[in-house]
């Protein structure tokens, strides 16, 4: 056992249990069945190194556990209270769970004796936050909880990370025992697999060299394994293009002449492309999300598909692979990148060239055009100033929404776990608590709240908890007074029916910041936008809030419509095809 022998109350065991796991930071909010927790953290704060953040709100509390988590590969930690408070925290475990992030969430429940009795501030928590995470329990015995916190703590961040939810009856944290923390934990039911199946591997390696047409489709379990080395290093062994998903962006440098850009719906016009036309699709961390395949019917209907993931489950779960490898993406890249090069074989020449100039064929599109002379904002043009001005080299958050894909489309992102978004739930509210989680990981360290008028109301009162906590966080809101991709969707699919998209009655940003005790900026023109950015950046020891008023008409290009293939791409109306023609417009 980790530790002496002490007789502790519950409430006392959970604290030195979080120390032992060298927890850094709780975020949480007080209330009544967690008031023992509390006391315990107070009294031990001078023997620990636990800080606790005070958020605003319970969904500020999980999203900015989650963006700490994302941003260090740590699990993130969680205190809320019974009731409210936990059903305040559903959305934040939920976006953990959709994305895989490690978190352990921590829930106060009425005592023992009152569970079942419509006790105030009763929830069942166990219920509801079943089907979002990876594994939750209910503490029953205080001499359960040690070794309970070790098993959370455990299946939260092995195999496929995710979630995991730990409720504490009142009673039991102020109930007595000796304390007791094990080193090491085994479950029999539960043993993620590492390493993948030699034979698979071998067959993975034969058709990936027997390859004309090949494509790398990677996703945020790239990133999760901490597998970028090995994934640059198998990626240019073979010198195949590479596309990513919007979680795995940063896995592979986005500066690099293979990577071919985001695929899915708001992907490249080569990236879908050359995934439609491929003849050999390795997958890796990936689980073919909808807004990735589009029509399942019509995706990569000439492929032979290589799947590499550690959960079986998501293996053929949405579309049928030919050769899959279950494994820890980092030990399965070891092998395969081994087995080829042990092979002595290299890539077809001849087929591989052609691929690129058809490649290159289709990157003539220009699919990303916007038009650069335009007397209003683009946001496209606020994001591509920050990052020549960071150099690529800052951590960004974001919302969800149009502000999110331009983000994600002009940000280059050559490292990983620097792009911090909510990808599978797409959580408005997501981005400024999930950037003080970043920042308080990273104090010197850039950090960039990319948001919208909309989604930024969601979670704002944590301009609080900046202010408690010296956060100075930079928020670039892309103003466009409209729900943006609510708006673009209503214009496209809805004959321009614009029913309840329009932001009416928007606050004063700028006060609204500047009440919080922060600076804020108003910003109309586009000749003031590289200034703005400029100033926020020196800055260094203050929230600057950055309302830019952006063209309210601008639409995320390409996209890929609901139920169309990946090759169905619409692009934008002012796009050039092609560099001749884009000078003659």
């Amino acid at each position: 056992m980790a530790n002496e022998a002490e007789i502790l109350t519950g409430a006392e065991i959970l604290v030195r249990c979080l120390e032992q796991e060298g927890v850094e930071f709780i975020f949480g909010y007080p209330g009544g069945s967690v008031l023992h927790i509390y006391d315990a953290l107070f009294t031990r704060d001078h023997a620990n190194k636990i800080q606790h953040i005070l958020v605003r709100h319970e969904q500020g509390a999980t999203h900015a556990a989650d963006g700490y988590a994302r941003a260090t590969g740590k699990p993130g930690v969680v205190l809320v209270t019974s009731g409210p408070g936990a059903t305040n925290a559903v959305t934040g475990i939920a976006t953990a769970y959709m994305d895989s992030i490690p978190m352990v969430v921590i829930t106060g429940q009425v005592p023992t004796t009152l569970i079942g009795n419509d006790a105030f501030q009763e929830v069942d928590s166990v219920g509801i936050t079943r089907p979002c995470v990876k594994h939750n329990f209910l503490v029953n015995d205080v001499k359960n909880l040690a070794m309970t916190m070790k098993k959370a703590f455990y299946i939260a961040t092995t195999g496929r990370p995710g979630p995991v939810v730990v409720d504490i009856p009142k009673d039991i944290t102020a109930h007595k025992t000796l304390f007791a923390y094990p080193d090491s934990i085994e479950l029999r039911s539960y043993k993620p697999v590492l390493s993948g199946h030699p034979g698979q591997i071998r067959k993975a390696a034969e058709l990936i060299l027997s390859a004309k047409r090949p494509v790398i489709y990677t996703g945020g379990g790239v990133v999760l394994s901490n597998a970028t080395e090995e994934l640059t290093q198998f990626t240019r062994l073979l010198r195949y293009p590479i596309t990513q998903t919007l979680m795995g962006l940063g896995a592979y440098p986005a500066t690099d002449k293979q990577f071919i850009g985001m695929l899915g719906m708001h992907g490249t016009y080569e990236a879908n492309m050359a995934m439609h036309e491929c003849d050999v699709l390795v997958a890796i961390g990936a689980r073919f999300d909808d807004r990735v395949t589009g029509d399942v019917k019509k995706f990569c209907p000439h492929a032979k598909i290589i799947h590499i993931d550690i959960d079986p489950s998501s293996i053929s779960k949405n579309v049928r692979v030919d050769i899959p490898i279950v494994g820890d993406v980092k030990h399965v890249l070891i092998d395969l990148t081994k087995e080829i090069r042990d092979s002595g074989r290299s890539p077809g020449e001849d087929a591989l060239t052609q691929w690129w100039a058809q490649i290159h064929n289709w990157q003539e599109k220009h699919c990303l055009y916007y038009d650069r002379n335009s007397e209003l904002i683009k946001p496209q043009a606020v994001i591509e100033t920050l990052y020549e001005l960071t150099g690529g080299d800052a951590f960004i958050t974001s919302d969800v929404g149009q502000h999110q894909m331009w983000a994600a489309q002009f940000y280059k992102f050559d490292q990983p776990r620097r792009w911090i978004n909510s990808g599978g739930l797409g959580t408005m509210g997501f981005g400024l608590p999930a950037a003080i989680g970043v920042k308080l990981a990273y104090p010197d360290r850039p950090v960039f709240c990319i948001t919208g008028e909309a989604s930024i109301q969601m979670c704002i009162q944590e301009l609080s908890t900046c202010k408690q906590y010296d956060l100075p966080i930079k928020i670039i809101c892309l103003n466009n007074r409209y729900m943006g991709m609510v708006r673009q969707w209503q214009e496209m699919f809805y004959d321009k029916r614009y029913s309840h998209s329009y932001m009416d009655a928007l606050p004063d940003f700028v006060k609204l910041a500047e009440s919080y005790g922060h600076l804020g900026r108003y910003i109309t023109k586009p000749e003031a936008v590289r200034s703005a950015l400029e100033e926020a950046m020196a800055i260094q020891d203050r929230l600057v809030f950055m309302d830019f008023i952006t063209d309210p008409a601008e639409n995320v290009f390409p996209m890929v419509a609901a139920g169309k293939g990946q090759h169905e791409m619409v692009l934008s109306p002012l796009s050039p095809q092609t560099p001749v023609e884009r000078e003659l417009a």
